[in-house]
């Protein structure tokens, strides 16, 4: 039974301005970097970044859960994390696997050994800040940059959209996340503006989850496909979605999915149209996740991973202060 020494720690960095969802004003990121020491010295990191109201486990949990460790833990402990802590799963296991991927050669070199190249969808701000927002990016034909929407008056975001849409260069796309705040006559309206813009690769969740049916019928009666995300938070809801008939894009949020070996095996079973978005995890969790875009994604979608620019501070200097000398 293989054995490592593990120690973590908390951490906490503020955004550069509040993010606005559906779900309320988020002001800072707080999460868990997490080290395995192997039995011949070998060091692996990982990070734990929990996001409770999209359905993992709160920070509490997740740090009651790597207090009880008392700084041991085994490969078949790491296997035995329970589906209610899913941040967890995945940052323990991205660190096992972590070992035979060298991703780092220290917690702030990060080791990109990616060949296949990974374009990056770039999350502007909410309302009117977004118009002057997207000016701060240098973007080239292709480029991708997803707004919030379901958050102020439908009829005022419609106002910016049709602003936003002036302003972009060509050959921009633009996606829409609705958190599933929409209601179904919402959510048409949108739909139709976003047919008729001809700019707008895929809708985000525009309904909540209890409306799967719905989502599925607007899937089939508009032009402009549709995503699920809250709907597929976890790799169970994933599974069930696509048993109910889902066939169009599901967003993998993989930091919070659970156990990265699971999605894989669901990867082999069935043909999944995936858009990795994240979770406002750092580079410790995004080195990783970008090893399975480059090993799970066959078509060549922006994943939702551009976030640097939402933070005050650098985050080699960050890393650096939260775990010295390492």
């Amino acid at each position: 039974m293989s054995q490592y020494r593990f120690d973590f720690r908390v951490y906490s960095r503020l955004f550069k301005q509040p993010l606005l969802t559906h779900y309320g004003i988020w002001k800072q990121r707080e999460g868990i970097i997490i080290r395995l020491i192997s039995e011949d010295h070998k060091i692996s990191w990982g990070e734990i970044a929990p996001l409770p109201w999209f359905g993992s486990e709160n920070m509490q949990q997740a740090l009651v859960f790597c207090q009880a460790l008392s700084g041991k833990i085994s490969w078949e402990q790491i296997q035995a994390i329970p589906n209610s802590l899913p941040a967890c799963q995945f940052g323990f296991e991205s660190a096992l696997e972590g070992f035979n991927l060298s991703l780092f050669q220290s917690i702030l070199n990060p080791i990109n050994q990616n060949t296949k190249k990974i374009n990056y969808s770039y999350l502007l701000p909410t309302g009117k800040a977004a118009l002057e927002a997207w000016k701060k990016f240098d973007p080239q034909q292709g480029t991708t940059f997803k707004w919030k929407i379901g958050i102020d008056n439908i009829f005022e975001e419609i106002r910016i959209f049709e602003d936003l849409i002036t302003e972009l260069p060509p050959g921009i796309r633009l996606r829409l996340d609705g958190n599933g705040g929409l209601n179904l006559e919402e959510a048409r309206l949108w739909l139709k503006i976003a047919d008729q813009s001809r700019i707008v690769e895929f809708i985000e969740q525009p309904l909540s989850m209890a409306e799967f049916d719905s989502m599925v019928q607007l899937s089939e009666e508009y032009h402009t496909p549709l995503a699920l995300d809250e709907s597929v938070s976890n790799l169970t809801q994933l599974e069930q979605c696509y048993h109910q008939g889902w066939r169009g894009i599901f967003i993998i949020k993989a930091a919070i999915a659970g156990f990265p070996s699971r999605l894989r095996q669901l990867c082999r079973i069935y043909p999944l149209d995936l858009v990795f978005s994240s979770v406002f995890e750092t580079k410790i969790a995004r080195e990783y996740i970008l090893t399975l875009v480059a090993e799970l994604v066959q078509s060549d979608r922006a994943m939702g991973l551009g976030i640097d620019h939402w933070f005050k501070d650098n985050e080699t200097e960050f890393l650096s202060k939260i775990w010295k000398n390492s």
